[in-house]
């Protein structure tokens, strides 16, 4: 029999066991218990299995998001993977702790973030597709192999315009104008800048940020990325509507790959989509592959859920929040989106 139990303060064992375990992300380190506690203040659940003799069979990073939207357990909010960790029976036992936790406290879901297909009861929901696209070993193969001609004028293009691309620590602050001025026009709360700052501290260079900016100096593209092994993820991206027709995003993701080859990088990940979304054909276009999200779900009934831009109270909102100053989105919104897992 498994015991289950909070991991409390153990970071160094938590982060042990996940760089020993092939299925781990980036999103799985302890670090981000800290951020989502302190950030946006939510309470952490992080459970650990363990068999008679005290040694971990797996590990699960779950945090419950209770707002005026609902009550809900995620594995991980915020981000785009979580799930458990470990041999089977550890997995199972695991979800199955959770779901029983979901049910007896009252919370409404429980959503867990997996890439891969995770033992015992729950359902998958397949609601998110990820793109993988394996990259070459050069630049060079990139540019002959992977490119398409379409894909090559469309990140000369700023080039030509006399955009730069620049990645780096010190591309947050632009990043983060850019992030947040977006999230406005979409409709959708910004998340706190601190966020992004605590998770800079937490896991240096391997919170990557970079911007595409005007000759003038201004960024009107941006992204943040997260490096697990020799995997870059694009997991946060945005660029201003009003410069479109110049493809500053091509540049972005082209020139994002360039440094993923740099870095020994082998697969670069889009991130989440809905499937079949804008979103998603944007990052097929690369060439890469589809990736189904499996996501295990219990909820409560089947109208039961994480709030949906496609309900008609938030569509109203939605609207509503695209019309508010720029100054004042982005003191409501960090504040607002902490009710969004």
């Amino acid at each position: 029999m498994l015991l289950i139990s909070n991991d409390g303060d153990d970071g160094p064992r938590w982060d042990r066991f996940v760089a020993a375990d092939s299925q781990s992300t980036f999103c799985h380190q302890h670090a981000w218990k800290a951020i989502i506690r302190d950030v946006l203040g939510h309470e952490p659940l992080y459970l650990a299995a363990s068999d008679e003799t005290g040694t971990w069979r797996g590990v699960l990073p779950l945090v419950r998001v209770r707002s005026i939207l609902g009550h809900f357990l995620v594995s991980v909010p915020f981000l785009n993977d979580g799930g458990p960790l470990g041999d089977a029976d550890a997995q199972q036992t695991l979800v199955e702790h959770a779901a029983n936790v979901t049910r007896t406290s009252g919370a409404s879901l429980l959503e867990i973030r997996a890439r891969h297909e995770v033992p015992g009861s729950l359902t998958p929901s397949y609601r998110k597709v990820s793109v993988h696209l394996p990259l070459p070993a050069s630049v060079e193969e990139l540019w002959k192999n992977t490119f398409r001609p379409k894909l090559r004028a469309q990140i000369r293009r700023p080039m030509k315009e006399g955009m730069v691309f620049r990645a780096g620590g010190e591309e947050l602050d632009a990043f983060y104008a850019v992030f947040a001025r977006n999230m406005r026009d979409l409709g959708t709360p910004v998340m706190p800048k601190a966020f992004f700052e605590r998770a800079r501290a937490a896991f240096g260079e391997r919170v990557l940020f970079a911007t595409v900016s005007t000759p003038e100096g201004n960024a009107v593209a941006g992204a943040c990325c997260l490096v697990w092994r020799r995997e870059l993820e694009v997991t946060w991206a945005s660029s201003l509507r009003e410069f479109n027709h110049l493809s500053p995003n091509m540049l972005l993701y082209g020139r994002l790959m360039e440094e993923a080859i740099a870095r020994d990088i082998g697969l670069f990940n889009f991130g989440r989509s809905t499937a079949g979304a804008s979103t998603h054909r944007f990052k097929q276009q690369w060439g890469g592959r589809d990736v189904p999200l499996p996501w295990p779900t219990w909820s409560r009934d089947s109208g039961s859920g994480v709030p949906s831009t496609d309900s008609p109270l938030l569509k109203m909102a939605t609207i509503a929040w695209r019309h508010l100053p720029l100054g004042v989105a982005n003191r409501l919104g960090p504040f607002l989106v902490r009710m969004l897992p």
